[in-house]
């Protein structure tokens, strides 16, 4: 198993954002965590990503406990997250921004190979926009050099925080097949997702994620035809 997620609470301040939360992530697999704006998602993917230590429980990636290590030796060991809202630098430019996501890597020559055959072959755009300033890009644009600056740290393992938010329906199916090939590519990934229809029909396993606790969990394809999860996400 590449990522092992187990009995995890985290709080903010006197809160709990979520509770005993148990996940696993296959490696070369999408998983999803679906639910609705509060349930808990995002702070799973922090608590992941070193940005918010859990109060108790294990995380471990590749046999490798990681729960108390700060976001930078996490990110070395393997793992990005694409952050909720895109977050780019706005007054850099799209290079500039590339280039931040390999700033822990030494290896110049293959920097610019990832750079080549990585980022501009998923983000074709890009490569037409290097010297444009981040700021200036649409939107689907800055969600596309969000996800091109993880890839440029060469994950293992890719944590997507809401990738389609705001955005375009035509540019949500033109991100949800730039994940799809990101996976084809042998990348795992974690997707949090609001628009559960998108993320079920990525994903091979997802978990049901409300006020803080797992309640179902499965399949994509079993969750994707229950009847539970059609009422409650698919809008039938």
């Amino acid at each position: 198993m590449l990522l092992e997620v187990k009995d995890i609470t985290a709080h903010y301040h006197k809160v709990t954002a979520v509770r005993n939360i148990s996940i696993a992530v296959e490696e070369g697999k999408i998983a999803t965590l679906i639910g609705s704006n509060g349930a808990g998602k995002t702070t799973i993917l922090r608590s992941i990503s070193g940005l918010k230590h859990p109060s108790t429980g294990e995380i471990s990636f590749q046999g490798k406990r990681i729960e108390k290590l700060p976001p930078h030796e996490i990110n070395a060991l393997g793992i990005a997250m694409v952050p909720e809202g895109r977050r780019v630098f706005t007054q850099m430019s799209v290079l500039e921004n590339l280039l931040t996501g390999a700033f822990l890597r030494k290896d110049k020559a293959e920097i610019q190979r990832d750079l080549e055959e990585v980022v501009f072959n998923h983000f074709p755009r890009l490569k037409e926009r290097t010297k444009q300033q981040a700021g200036t890009l649409s939107g689907g644009e800055q969600q596309m050099l969000a996800m091109g600056r993880a890839l440029m740290s060469a994950p293992k393992l890719l944590l997507l925080d809401e990738p389609s938010l705001g955005l375009s329906p035509i540019m949500c199916g033109e991100i949800g097949e730039i994940i799809r090939n990101i996976h084809a590519g042998g990348r795992t990934v974690i997707l949090v997702e609001q628009n559960a229809r998108l993320a079920l029909a990525l994903a091979d396993y997802a978990y049901v994620i409300e006020t803080g606790d797992i309640t179902l969990s499965g399949p994509a394809d079993d969750l994707r035809n229950s009847d539970e999860v059609k009422k409650a996400y698919l809008g039938g």
